[in-house]
Formats: structure tokens, C-alpha cells, sequence
């Protein structure tokens, strides 16, 4: 007994000591400073010594020690920039966060090898992508948790507080920020939304039912259908992957040989199975290429997680850095099934030194379901290919909800955005400042129930008015939700005259869409009836306009009255009722030369109908107005009308006809396309301004939609066909420029038309400039320069046919400028 007791005794006295000998202990968490994300298999090593370790697969590490090695232990990692962190002698027990920087993936000795295992290694995920990818499975659906984050970089409030203006607002934030608790960014906005995604992939069926949106004091359901999973396309075994409107080709693509080197950095074991570190790297500058690496499993040749960077070459305005996460996990014994996507991009709009946004979309995937017959259940309910269903009180969820149904809790620079929200929110001064800036970015400034603006119509010049003011007032959603009403009210000091307009929206529905409009105008044509991206009647238009071109100026009176009624399909129609008069007031042919019997010369009255098929269009919404963001399909329109004489003194008896089809798609790797085909026929003998004016452009400013060398009311038909390209190239040659930031694009506009010999006998009078196409063909050619200073476009145009010119005035060759905001 006295034995054992002495046994039981020494062990303890030997436990005990060994406990005391170890008495330094260091760990930590390695992190990529950019993403936040874990760094697995870091080297971590006591400089000058042979103690060592690698972190794991969740990037910790831990040392426990008699004593210490040295005092500087050194963190290295592909990829990233060696961290040295200092090692106080004095302390016995250190933790620490490590925070590492972005490095190159090309360091080391290049080494020749007969076989490049990297190589091999791409090859057998190119041949296994269709046991991979989740997109093999017939249908599936899982829980999606999406969580989007703002957060402002190198702002300094001490400076902006000295601005008077604007003093209250940064004194505000400064106070409602905790700097012990957030990072040295500032954090600005969050969401968060939690849906149901359900996917088959034969038919395509897509659906999404979002159970609860947290837009922090953004009440826009347009916005919260963004905020699921409908549109995350990112697929890492796809040939391209979406950076904002680009397509970058992808490490996985059937042809990444062609666009990057490949080399096996290591290999571990997670878990029980064994990863290959794949390293990949651009083989060329310029191009739309990624840098990073991904741990691919060495049986399946799934990958388990990829990290991609844009390198410093990318042709991406504004972006600092970017990094995009995916990863896989198991949901079976061998199905691995996307579980986290993260997205972080800094931008920078006004510089490298200036504020710059950062913005952070982490996405997680639960309750994964494959090949079920529920999946098939829901799916069932669509009436569309694609719905997005967001559920009654989606956006009401209160804080206990929230806490118990994140897939992750929220950190604490995410807790400090919520809280600096809700004090902004609640601050009147702040609300005064968001108004100002409002005013100055769209020209629009609430008042109350109502809205002031634009301001850049309040005054402007020109040839006819000589100085013209005009006042414009709305309504906004205060006033009321449904109704919107607007007036302007406008004086020229030359011809002593007033114009103005009035018009009234009324929106008994949104989704579908259905509405009622009237609108009565007298004012001149500023080139509203064109497709222009600029028209005249703004303080910009005089600075940029043809020398040696004469002004036009015609008034015109119209009452307009249309219903829009739109349908879930992506099919609508819009009757309307039109009355125009026209009154040519300078270099065009008056109007007392157009006699007409029983009615007043140059004034109609149309009825017409106006047919649009979109199927799937999406839209970005406001409470009245919502802006396209296009189809994935093209998009065809008609439009049919009928004038009717005896109406209001109208004169004409006549139809029209038109149509076109329209489309915007991504060709990667050769940029994107847009294209126009459209026509038009119109029966009856008619004055110019009735018939089909082809669109022509007055200013140096390009116009994407009209003829750039053509004059206004150059060109008139009752018979017409055109088409209409553009086809944005990238980088193109300057890939071999990168540090220009340049890109490439081609135009092609093409115009076939004739007019009849009744028309031409009324309207080719002498004094007029008109000009008939006569059957024949109508070109112009363009290329130039896009994205200088990251907004600038030059274009050159050449108009090919007619060969011969029929004006002195006329010119084959032209420079447009025009301003572009993209990625």
C-alpha cells in the first residue's frame, strides 16, 4: 500500500514539474488581411531556430515551450509577405491576431521539370469537372444566408468636422463609433437576407423565397430581391467568372492552360483526406486573368476551396484590390457541395489617397437537399423559368429572429454598423446633409411633399429664346404613393414667350406593372423625340455643339394620354392617344407652306399601341420610376398607329408601323455586344414632321443611339430599315499597354430608306434641306478609345456611304467625346 501511495506520489511531483518547466506559451490565428479569411499551412518558425510549425486548416497554431527560442518569430505563406512578429522575453503567454499581406505567388527558384504536376493537376479537374461541379445534379435547393457590408477607408473626420457645412453630421459618426471595437475602416452599412433557393436543371426552373431581408432603413423591395441568391452565377468550374460587367476566365477553365502557369506548392492531409496546393499565376499581362491558388482533393479532384485576386494589371476601374472566396464541404461521403462564397472589393473612385469604399458579400449554403422530389414540389409553383418570392413581414423580423436564424453571429465591426445606422438615422442633421448631396449628384431636392429640380435646366441660352429660365415642381412618395405630378414653367427674354409642361403618373399596381399617364406640353424640341443620351435644353449642350451648323427650332403642342399594362410573362402593351401641332419657327419650312383641308397643317391626332415582350427583365426600382437592367433574351418591340383626321382640327389620315429587336450579351473572352436591327413603314402623303425623321446628332457629344454625321431632320422617309453594333472589345491592343487602363471597342450603324414620290413632292420644296436615301445605303464605321482616366471616350467616325456628299456642309469624318461610368 505505502508503495503504491509513493508511486501515486512521485507522478504527481513529476507532472507537476513538468507543468512548471512549461511555463511559454504562444498561439494565434493567421488571417489574409484583404478577406479576413483563414491562411491554413502557414510556416511558422522561431527565427534562428528548428522550432517550428505550420497552422492548421482553420489557420491556427500554438507553441508550448520551456523557453523561448529567439525573439522574433517569422510567418510565411505562397502568396503573402513574410510577417515577423516580436517575441517580449518578459511575457509568458502571448496571443496574438496576424494580420498577413498580400504577396506574389512567383517566388522560389523556376525550376525545369519534364513533367509539371501543377499541369497534371488542372487536367484531372478539367476532365472531373462533371462529378464536381453542383450543377451536374437534376435539382437541389438548399437555405441561403446573404450578408453584404460598406465600410469607408482613409476618411478623416477631425478634417471634415472643421467644414462647417457639414460638421454636425461628421461630429455624429465620430461619436456613434466605438474605436476600441471596429477595425481602423469605418463601417457603413449593412444587410442581410435569408432565402430558400430551389434549382432544376432540365427545363431551367429557378426559384427563391426570401424569408426575411434586413435592409437597415432601406424599404425597397427591388433591392431585397437583389439581396438573395438568384443572381450569384459564380461557379468556379465554369470557363468565365462575373467581376462586376466583365468576364474573367477561370483557373478551372477548359482552356486555363492557355492563360495560366500552374505548379504544386504542397500537399497536406485535412482531415482524413489528402489536398494538392495548387498555385496559378497569369501567363500574361493585360489579359482578364486571376492570380491565387485552391486545395484540391487528390481522389475526386474537387476543389475544396479557391482564392482569387485580381493582380495589378486588371483593367477593372476604380478597384484597388479584390478577393473571391469559395469553399466545399462534404454532404455525403463523397459529394461536395458549395458551403461559403466571399467577395471583397476595395474601390476607389477619386484616387489611391482619397476615401475608398470597401465592400464585403459573405454567403453561406445549409440544409443542402439533392435529387429530391420536395425540390421538384416548390419548383412547381413557378408560372415563370425564374420567381423571386419574398414572403409577407420579410422585412419586419425583429432581433430575436435575426439571432437565432444567421447562419453566423455578427462580429464586432458589423455590431457597430447596425449601431451607427440607427443613430443616423434618427438624426435630422443627418437627413439634411443626405438631402444636399442628393441635390448636387441628381439635381433633385425634396421640399416636404414635393421636389425642386433638376437644377441644370434652370437657366440656359439659345439662338430663338435668348435666355431662358424654368422653374420645375413635383410631387414625391409624401405627397402621395401612387400618384406622381409634375409641372415646369419656362421664359425666354428674346421671344417673350412662356412654355410649359404638365403630367400625371397614376401606379394602381407595381408587380405587374400597370399604370395611367397624361401629359400636356407646349415648349420647343429640344430632342426629347429623339433617342439621345443629351438633349439641348441643359446648360451643358451649348459648349458642345457643330460649328457651321444651323439652329432648328419648332415648337411643339402635344397632349399625350397612355395606359401601360404589363404582364408576369415579360409581355406589354401601352395604347395611347396622341395630339400634336407642330409651328416651324426657324430654318425648317413654316408651316403656312403645308395647306390642309378641313383641319389645321402640321396637327394630328394617332391612336396607336405600342407591344414589348422582355421575359425575365430586371429592374431596379424607386417609388414611381424604375430603371432596366436588361433581359437575358432579346427584346423585340412593335408599335401600330392610326392618325385620324377631323379630330381637333387634325388633318391627316395615315398608319404606322414599326418594330425592332434589341440584345445585350458578353462574348468572353472578346468582351460584349450590343446590337439593334430596326424598321418602320408609313402610309400616307404627309408633312416632314410626320414621317420617319432619321435620328442625327448636332453635338460633338457621342450619341449611342443616332447618327453622328447625320444633321437633325437631314434625312426623311416613310420607308426604313437600320442597324445598329457596337461591340466593346476589352483591352484589345492596349494589352500590351496595361498601364493605360485603355480599351477597344467598334461601332457600325447602318441606315437603308426611301420616300415616296407623293412625300417627296410635298416636303422637297425650295429652301429645304432634306435629303432622300432613294434606296440607297446610309453608314457610318467607328472605332477609338474607351476609359481614359477611367471615364472618357473618344470616338472617330467615318461616314462610308453615300460616297458622294450632297452638301458642302456635309463631313466624311468626325471626333465625339462623351463621358462613360463602368467597371
Amino acid at each position: 500500500m505505502r508503495r503504491l501511495e509513493l508511486l501515486l506520489t512521485l507522478s504527481l511531483l513529476s507532472l507537476v514539474v513538468t507543468l512548471d518547466a512549461q511555463k511559454k506559451i504562444i498561439s494565434g490565428l493567421i488571417r489574409d488581411f484583404h478577406s479576413d479569411e483563414p491562411i491554413p499551412f502557414a510556416s511558422v518558425v522561431f527565427k534562428g531556430s528548428t522550432t517550428g510549425t505550420l497552422s492548421d486548416s482553420a489557420g491556427r497554431f500554438a507553441f508550448f515551450l520551456n523557453r523561448w527560442p529567439s525573439d522574433t518569430l517569422e510567418i510565411t505563406c505562397v502568396g503573402y509577405q513574410p510577417f515577423r512578429l516580436y517575441v517580449d522575453p518578459a511575457e509568458d503567454s502571448i496571443t496574438r491576431l496576424i494580420s498577413m499581406e498580400r504577396g506574389t505567388f512567383n517566388e522560389g527558384v523556376k525550376v525545369r521539370v519534364r513533367v509539371n504536376k501543377g499541369l497534371l493537376v488542372w487536367r484531372k479537374i478539367v476532365k472531373h469537372k462533371d462529378q464536381n461541379d453542383r450543377y451536374r445534379f437534376d435539382y437541389f435547393s438548399y437555405e441561403l444566408y446573404n450578408k453584404l457590408e460598406v465600410d469607408l477607408r482613409r476618411v478623416n473626420f477631425k478634417g471634415l468636422s472643421r467644414l462647417r457645412p457639414i460638421r454636425p453630421v461628421a461630429d455624429l459618426i465620430s461619436s456613434s463609433i466605438d474605436s476600441s471595437e471596429v477595425p481602423p475602416v469605418l463601417p457603413t452599412y449593412l444587410t442581410e437576407a435569408l432565402s430558400d433557393y430551389y434549382y432544376q436543371k432540365k427545363p431551367l426552373r429557378r426559384r427563391e423565397v426570401i424569408k426575411a431581408a434586413n435592409t437597415n432603413g432601406v424599404k425597397n423591395e427591388s433591392i431585397v430581391k437583389f439581396l438573395g441568391g438568384m443572381d450569384q452565377n459564380v461557379d468556379i468550374y465554369d470557363n468565365f467568372i462575373p467581376v462586376f460587367d466583365k468576364q474573367f476566365v477561370s483557373p478551372a477553365s477548359d482552356n486555363g492552360d492557355a492563360y495560366y502557369n500552374y505548379r504544386v506548392a504542397d500537399t497536406q492531409f485535412i482531415g482524413n483526406h489528402k489536398f494538392y496546393h495548387l498555385v496559378f499565376t497569369p501567363r500574361r499581362h493585360g489579359e482578364n486573368t486571376f492570380e491565387g491558388d485552391c486545395w484540391v482533393n487528390d481522389t475526386t479532384f474537387a476543389i475544396q476551396k479557391m482564392n482569387l485576386r485580381l493582380g495589378k494589371d486588371a483593367n477593372v476601374n476604380f478597384l484597388e484590390k479584390l478577393s473571391l472566396i469559395q469553399e466545399y464541404k462534404l454532404i455525403n461521403d463523397s459529394t461536395w457541395f458549395l458551403s461559403k462564397d466571399k467577395f471583397v472589393a476595395d474601390l476607389s473612385p477619386f484616387g489611391k489617397e482619397s476615401p475608398a469604399f470597401v465592400g464585403r458579400k459573405t454567403t453561406t449554403y445549409k440544409n443542402v437537399v439533392v435529387n429530391d422530389s420536395s425540390v421538384l414540389a416548390e419548383l412547381a409553383k413557378n408560372k415563370l423559368q425564374e420567381e423571386i418570392i419574398t414572403l409577407p413581414g420579410a422585412t419586419e423580423k425583429n432581433k430575436e429572429y435575426w439571432i437565432a436564424s444567421r447562419h453566423d453571429t455578427l462580429n464586432r465591426n458589423e455590431k457597430a454598423i447596425v449601431k451607427m445606422i440607427d443613430t443616423l438615422m434618427a438624426s435630422s442633421e443627418f437627413r439634411r446633409f443626405t438631402n444636399k448631396l442628393n441635390f448636387i449628384g441628381t439635381g433633385y431636392l425634396n421640399v416636404g411633399n414635393y421636389q425642386l429640380g433638376p437644377w441644370y435646366n434652370w437657366v440656359t441660352y439659345d439662338g430663338w429664346e435668348g435666355l431662358r429660365l424654368r422653374f420645375d415642381l413635383q410631387t414625391n412618395k409624401k405627397f402621395d404613393r401612387k400618384l406622381w405630378l409634375h409641372a415646369y414653367l419656362a421664359y425666354g427674354f428674346v421671344d417673350a414667350k412662356f412654355k410649359g409642361q404638365a403630367e400625371a403618373l397614376y401606379i394602381p399596381q407595381k408587380h405587374p406593372r400597370l399604370y395611367l399617364y397624361g401629359s400636356y406640353i407646349n415648349d420647343l424640341d429640344f430632342g426629347q423625340d429623339y433617342y439621345g443620351e443629351i438633349s439641348s435644353d441643359n446648360i451643358f449642350a451649348l459648349a458642345v455643339r457643330k460649328n457651321n451648323i444651323p439652329f432648328k427650332y419648332m415648337n411643339v403642342e402635344k397632349t399625350n394620354f397612355e395606359i401601360l399594362k404589363e404582364f408576369n410573362s415579360g409581355f406589354s402593351l401601352r395604347p395611347a392617344v396622341l395630339y400634336k401641332s407642330f409651328t416651324p419657327l426657324k430654318n425648317l419650312p413654316p408651316k403656312d407652306s403645308f395647306a390642309a383641308d378641313g383641319g389645321d397643317p402640321m396637327t394630328t391626332f394617332e391612336v396607336g399601341i405600342h407591344l414589348r415582350f422582355a421575359y425575365l427583365e430586371k429592374f431596379l426600382e424607386s417609388n414611381f420610376f424604375r430603371t432596366s437592367l436588361g433581359s437575358p433574351y432579346p427584346i423585340p418591340e412593335i408599335y401600330f398607329g392610326h392618325g385620324i383626321p377631323g379630330v381637333f382640327h387634325s388633318s391627316y389620315s395615315y398608319y404606322k408601323l414599326s418594330g425592332s429587336i434589341s440584345d445585350y450579351f458578353k462574348i468572353p473572352p472578346f468582351g460584349s455586344k450590343y446590337f439593334s436591327v430596326f424598321g418602320g413603314r408609313t402610309f400616307g402623303t404627309l408633312p416632314y414632321v410626320l414621317l420617319d425623321i432619321a435620328p442625327g446628332n448636332e453635338l460633338y457629344y457621342y450619341n449611342k443611339y443616332a447618327f453622328n454625321l447625320m444633321n437633325k431632320y437631314e434625312f426623311i422617309g416613310d420607308k426604313y430599315m437600320g442597324v445598329n453594333i457596337e461591340h466593346n472589345i476589352g483591352n484589345g491592343l492596349f494589352r500590351f499597354i496595361p498601364k493605360l487602363r485603355f480599351r477597344q471597342f467598334w461601332t457600325a450603324k447602318v441606315l437603308w430608306g426611301s420616300l415616296s414620290d407623293a412625300n417627296v413632292a410635298l416636303n422637297f420644296k425650295e429652301g429645304s434641306n432634306f435629303q432622300d436615301l432613294n434606296g440607297r445605303t446610309y453608314m457610318e464605321l467607328g472605332t477609338g478609345v474607351d476609359n481614359i482616366l477611367h471615364v472618357l471616350r473618344i470616338d472617330f467616325i467615318w461616314r462610308v456611304f453615300p460616297a458622294t456628299l450632297d452638301k458642302a456642309s456635309d463631313h466624311p469624318f468626325g471626333i465625339f467625346g462623351s463621358f462613360r461610368l463602368s467597371f
